[in-house]
């Protein structure tokens, strides 16, 4: 019982640094760095020294200690959520695992999209080797690291990051706390500094986007329902051209997947003709996104053979001369992938943006929906 006791006083002196602590988000901003070292010292001792006591404690019988847990993670997200510096938290691959506020609103990305996809995915191409090697140092346990990146939004803009590790509660695998900051450190606040005005380009494109939801949404809703193949036709026929130079689209059966639809270019009739022939079995994006659930973007794909090779040999990326491609599974959460759908961008046409893949995502799920509906015919 006393070292219940103890334990309790222990929590209740956590807590209370913890209220201290979000009570110090109204510091000067040039101050918030030390508040942020303040708060990954105080995760570390929750890790490090009263989840191994509660444990201990825990498994000795049952003495109340549960709720003041459960209090306890409650009030650990919220520390997390509410750290007024944009923080991530990313497995030794560098896949997000949360993202703060903060931090949803200094990329620019929202925390449902990023949860399951790399974070390298936001950063420059130039940077992203360097960020995954050394997050995979920080797992390993060889010492905190700091480097400079670029998000891929704002690529003119230098941001620091720093990588600590972190060894989640119950889990065999070390994860990595990742900070990150603008390169003078300073953290723009939302109420100070207004965000860029849009250019008319970039409006131009958000309207473009607005009208392709538009068109899919019409083409989903009115025609029929519940026939996987008659949907993703409809939907390949809205995408191919306007968003996409090649759609393609496979439908996950009971078996196996099976390839439904191709659209390609006009001048790619044997090309396409090649790629309908095509087992999806044979395709490793196709089969990663049906196994994972998550979409791809490669920009400039390095290996030729991604999408596998179509019936004369040839690598398909190679032959379509896709220089950027849309890898998404179909997918309501939670339920299993029901197909995946492909989209090719060839020649000098501008590669798909992650606000492309953003929409891209959100149609998916409608796709989804029309494709696992009742037939009302």
């Amino acid at each position: 019982m006393a070292q219940t006791d103890e334990f309790g006083e222990e929590l209740a002196d956590f807590v209370r640094r913890v209220a201290e602590l979000k009570a110090a988000r109204s510091v000067p901003a040039d101050d918030l760095p030390t508040v942020l070292d303040a708060a990954i010292f105080e995760l570390d001792h929750v890790a490090g020294q009263l989840w191994p006591w509660y444990e201990s404690l825990s498994s000795t019988g049952p003495s109340g200690v549960a709720s003041v847990d459960r209090q306890e993670q409650q009030l650990l997200k919220a520390l997390f959520q509410r750290v007024p510096v944009p923080v991530a938290l990313v497995d030794r691959e560098t896949v997000v695992r949360r993202l703060n506020f903060a931090a949803t609103s200094f990329t620019g990305v929202r925390a449902g999209y990023a949860t399951g996809r790399p974070l390298t995915g936001f950063l420059a191409h130039a940077d992203r080797a360097a960020f995954r090697s050394q997050a995979a140092a920080v797992a390993r346990g060889e010492g905190d690291r700091s480097l400079t990146v670029h998000l891929q939004q704002q690529p003119a803009v230098p941001v620091r990051a720093t990588l600590t590790a972190l060894r989640p509660s119950g889990e065999p695998r070390t994860a990595v706390l990742v900070v990150l900051q603008p390169a003078d450190s300073r953290v723009p606040s939302p109420e100070r500094v207004p965000g860029p005005v849009p250019t008319l380009t970039e409006t131009t494109r958000h309207a473009a986007l607005m009208d392709l939801v538009d068109a899919m949404t019409t083409a989903l809703l009115s025609g029929p329902v519940g026939d996987p193949s008659g949907v993703l036709e409809r939907a390949a026929g809205v995408l191919h051209g306007r968003f996409a130079d090649w759609v393609v689209a496979d439908v996950a059966g009971a078996a196996r997947l099976s390839r439904t639809t191709v659209l390609a270019p006009s001048d790619s009739v044997e090309e396409a003709r090649c790629v309908a022939a095509q087992d999806p079995a044979a395709c490793p994006l196709v089969v990663e996104a049906a196994r994972g659930g998550s979409t791809a973007l490669p920009v400039r794909p390095e290996d030729p053979d991604a999408f596998g090779r179509d019936t004369s040999g040839a690598p398909v990326l190679v032959r379509a001369n896709v220089t950027s491609l849309l890898c998404v599974p179909l997918t309501t959460s939670p339920g299993p992938v029901q197909g995946v759908l492909t989209l090719f961008r060839s020649g000098a046409r501008r590669a798909f943006s992650m606000a492309e893949a953003q929409a891209m995502d959100m149609m998916s799920r409608h796709l989804s929906l029309a494709m696992s509906a009742p037939d009302r015919t």
